[in-house]
This record gives C-alpha cells, sequence and structure tokens, in this order.
C-alpha cells in the first residue's frame, strides 16, 4: 500500500509540474460534433481521430503538456502512422495518458445538477488502469442563481467527488478532482468568491472523511470570476488575488498542484489570469487543463482539411507554450 501511495504522489507531482499543463481532450462526443458544425466539418469517429492526432502529433507537445485526458472513444483508438493505441503512444512521449470516468450530469432539484457514473466505476478504473490509463477525471457542476446552489447540491457533488477519489486511488490511478463552479450568469466576482469557497471546502471534507491522500490528487477548479454577464468585470490582477485567496483559505497544502479550468473564457485570457497567479507564492505548482482554451486557435486553423494539418498543430503549440510560460509567471 504504501509503495502505491508513493507512485501515486510521485504522478501527481508529475501532472502538475512546473512549465508543462493538462490537456484537456475529452470532449463528448455531442461536444466535439458542435465543435466540428462550428467549422462545417462531419463529426465521425474517423474525424474525431484524426483530430485529437493531429493535437498529440504536434512537434514538441512533450514539452508543454504533462498529460492528457481522453474520451472513452479515443482511448481505445490508434495514432494514424505508428498503429499505436494512444495511451502507448502518448507514454512513449513522456505525456501520461489519462480518462474522463464520469457519466454526464443528472438533474438535482430544479436547476441544479449531480454527476454520473458511480455505479461499476471500479471495474471500469481497473480496465482503463490496464491498457495504460494513469489517472482519471470526474467533473461537478455547480450553478450559481438567485435560489442555488443549495447547500445540499453542494454536499452531494463533494461526496461523488470523494468516492470517486477513492475510487481511483484504490485503482492505482490518480484522481482529478474537478468541482467546476459554472460562470454564466450576473453574478459578481465576490458571489464567485463565495460559492467557490462553500464548494472546495464541501470536497476537502469530504476527501478527508473518505481517507483519500491528498497528495495524490490533482484539483482542478474554476477560477473566481465575474459572472460572464455581470455588468463590472473584474481586471486580471483582481481576479487573481481572490482566486489565490479562495484557494489558499480552502486546500490544504497536501496537495501537490491545481491545474485550474479555463470555463468559458477566451484562450488569451485564460492564460493571463494563470500567469497572474503565479506571480504569488502559493503552497502548490499552479498549471492548466484547458480543453478550448488550447484547442480553440488550432480546430478555426484546421477546419477539417487534411492541408491544414501542420498550421493547425503549430496554432496548438503556440497556446500549449504560452501556457507554460504563464506557469512560471514568465510572460
Amino acid at each position: 500500500m504504501e509503495k502505491k501511495m508513493s507512485e501515486l504522489h510521485a504522478i501527481a507531482h508529475k501532472m502538475v509540474e512546473k512549465g508543462k499543463g493538462i490537456l484537456a481532450a475529452d470532449e463528448s462526443t455531442p461536444t466535439c460534433t458542435k465543435r466540428f458544425e462550428s467549422i462545417s466539418t462531419e463529426s465521425t469517429a474517423s474525424t474525431r481521430n484524426y483530430y485529437r492526432n493531429l493535437l498529440f502529433t504536434s512537434k514538441g507537445i512533450e514539452k508543454f503538456i504533462s498529460g492528457i485526458i481522453l474520451f472513452d472513444e479515443t482511448f481505445h483508438q490508434s495514432e494514424l502512422e505508428t498503429g499505436k493505441k494512444y495511451p502507448d503512444f502518448l507514454s512513449g512521449l513522456g505525456i501520461l495518458p489519462g480518462i474522463k470516468v464520469d457519466q454526464g450530469l443528472g438533474d438535482f432539484g430544479d436547476g441544479e445538477k449531480l454527476t454520473k457514473g458511480l455505479d461499476g466505476l471500479s471495474e471500469r478504473l481497473n480496465n482503463y488502469y490496464s491498457l495504460g490509463a494513469r489517472f482519471a477525471k470526474w467533473r461537478a457542476v455547480i450553478n450559481i442563481s438567485e435560489t442555488f446552489p443549495s447547500k445540499d447540491c453542494i454536499e452531494a457533488n463533494a461526496g461523488t467527488l470523494a468516492k470517486y477519489a477513492l475510487a481511483c486511488q484504490q485503482s492505482n490511478l490518480v484522481p482529478i478532482v474537478e468541482p467546476e463552479v459554472i460562470m454564466d450568469g450576473n453574478h459578481t466576482i465576490d458571489q464567485s468568491f463565495d460559492v467557490t469557497s462553500r464548494a472546495l471546502s464541501s470536497v476537502f471534507d469530504q476527501l478527508q472523511n473518505h481517507n483519500v491522500s491528498l497528495q495524490g490528487i490533482v484539483l482542478k477548479p474554476n477560477m473566481v470570476l465575474s459572472g460572464y454577464d455581470c455588468s463590472y468585470q473584474a481586471d486580471i490582477e483582481e481576479v487573481a488575488e481572490k482566486t489565490i485567496n479562495c484557494l489558499s483559505a480552502n486546500v490544504p497544502t497536501e496537495v501537490p498542484g491545481i491545474a485550474f479550468l479555463s470555463g468559458g473564457q477566451s484562450d488569451e485570457l485564460a492564460t493571463l489570469h494563470l500567469n497572474e497567479m503565479n506571480k504569488y507564492e502559493t503552497d502548490w505548482n499552479l498549471t492548466f487543463s484547458y480543453g478550448r482554451a488550447l484547442q480553440q486557435p488550432a480546430l478555426k486553423s484546421w477546419q477539417g482539411k487534411k492541408e491544414n494539418t501542420t498550421i493547425a498543430q503549430e496554432e496548438f503549440i503556440k497556446r500549449a507554450e504560452a501556457n507554460s510560460l504563464a506557469t512560471l509567471a514568465s510572460l
């Protein structure tokens, strides 16, 4: 058990090492289809594989990316040139393969959500580990409105995240713990701070209640932002200060690193916020686990055309390098 935990701790530290971050390439098929529709490209198993292959084979990716979260379909697909399954291909580059294991959102009262996927989870985790996965991801969603989030919803999602995290560690996988407070709405940055604090406090209470080793997890939280429809939009310095203060008050020092999600931010703004936060002295490595904020320029450049592959890869690497510099406050 001690050896197993030391291995998990080492993997968690590798996931959040300075100068690198995690690529979230785990969009569900419906989400990927919407993104492809934006560039007038048909979404099929083949085109989705081609696009993700484009990202994963970008020259120099291993300099900036420590791990990649895969969707189940991609996890079982193969790199186009070598024919290697993606977990093996990525491991060969020194990139940790990960897997999204939650099964989407269910309703929890009026307007609130609880993530599904605990049924049969241990069996799925053991299978993914045997096929090369070294970490997993589970996303909880907390919405803000005049009437929610309710305490019950926060606690239910925190409890589910803790059960998932424990199951991961029992299966030799590092859990990415993702309690995402959604920034859609007209709420203020202070309301974001309050709800994010409540969510993080509840999550760490539950993780400790379930005896999850905090040195063997990666936290993937939202940044503390003004709601996207709020009339006052906090500037980069205020976002960084409020986010750091929120984390400092609620995240134990044993956690090795924090890999922020980008939410609905533009790719440039997500990078600038990360850069500003890394100017602070903290107990954790602060890095990124972005999906759209890493991929969007590449997707636009690709346009579903093979002849645009190289330029799309160059755009992807530009974003990855910019975020790498942001983990060092070097922009």
